[in-house]
């Protein structure tokens, strides 16, 4: 099956609204960038992170960003059922793909009543659903565009390896969707792995972000450099600092009048330097959201928690 090459952006988003949000146990190991709870209150956490949840929502949906959102079930409980895009991928030809998750209890994130109703109630059409969240069974994992950063335009997928981003599921995503791999290995300040590409590099229209200082290799650095400048991407580099701030962590959405936004947390924004802003100012309106307690306690950011629908409409 030929897959019919994606727009870069969307002007429709999923999201999925928190009912026991808190520091996830089984994904703070493999996540450096996520802080342990300690004695602070679930339902402290809870509240605020429902409080950013929305302030997010109603940022975006003022931009003119179309957010559909579902409510996530007090049972079972999923700490990190507010990123969908770990589970979840859509395509132009209405491909939906659903992904393996490392931890259990994200696994039980995966709901196929919310794809039914994207149906029912949005009109989306699903054309074909790849399921490779059978490779769980193997104790593979690719955590959706969380592990992956797609090059939707030119058929490219980014990804650096680590526990949660498996060479194998890789190459099976490739061939399902016809796509190009471009993998290589990222690290920390302390050389640790980061969990997700997403948390360094980011490929909006026309600009990408990337902290290329993270790659260890110097032939795969040069590799992602070459193949972002090939398919005429603009590099914004940022450093690992800014990485910690979730600076890396953006997306690129479409408003209704075909202008693209940046969407990321004020934190975000506000470790960029000067010139960096003005540099992806020149290919969007940034908006932001204060989401301190949601990055503090799950390691994740804005676009974390979008999941993308470019999927046909009815």
């Amino acid at each position: 099956m030929t897959t019919k090459p994606d727009v870069q952006i969307t002007n429709a988003i999923m999201m999925v609204r928190p009912s026991r949000f808190c520091s996830n146990p089984q994904t703070i190991e493999s996540n450096a960038l996520q802080a342990q709870q300690g004695d602070a209150d679930d339902a402290a956490i809870q509240q605020q992170a429902l409080v950013e949840f929305d302030a997010l929502v109603t940022a975006l949906c003022a931009a003119g960003i179309e957010v559909i959102v579902f409510d996530d079930a007090p049972k079972p409980v999923t700490p990190d059922a507010l990123f969908p895009n770990n589970w979840l991928s859509t395509h132009a030809d209405g491909t939906t793909v659903l992904y393996p998750m490392m931890a259990e209890n994200r696994r039980l994130e995966r709901d196929y009543d919310f794809l039914q109703r994207l149906q029912a109630d949005h009109r989306f059409r699903v054309n074909r659903l790849v399921e490779l969240s059978n490779f769980e069974t193997k104790s593979h994992f690719l955590e959706g565009t969380g592990s992956l950063v797609l090059d939707r335009v030119n058929a490219i997928a980014y990804a650096s390896l680590s526990a949660r981003t498996h060479p194998e599921i890789i190459r099976e995503f490739c061939n399902e969707l016809e796509y190009q791999e471009v993998t290589f290995h990222a690290v920390d300040e302390t050389g640790v792995p980061y969990y997700h590409t997403n948390v360094f590099m980011c490929i909006a229209r026309g600009v990408a972000i990337l902290c290329s200082e993270s790659i260890v290799d110097d032939q795969e650095r040069s590799k992602v450099r070459e193949s972002l400048a090939q398919t005429d991407y603009e590099i914004v580099e940022i450093n690992r600092a800014q990485v910690r701030a979730f600076a890396g962590n953006m997306i690129g959405l479409q408003t209704p009048d075909g202008d693209q936004i940046l969407a990321m947390s004020s934190r975000a924004k506000d470790a960029l330097h000067e010139n960096q802003l003005e540099i992806l100012q020149q290919y969007g309106h940034i908006i932001t959201a204060s989401i301190d307690i949601i990055e503090k306690y799950s390691g994740g950011s804005v676009r974390c928690m979008i999941a993308e629908l470019f999927l046909p409409r009815e």
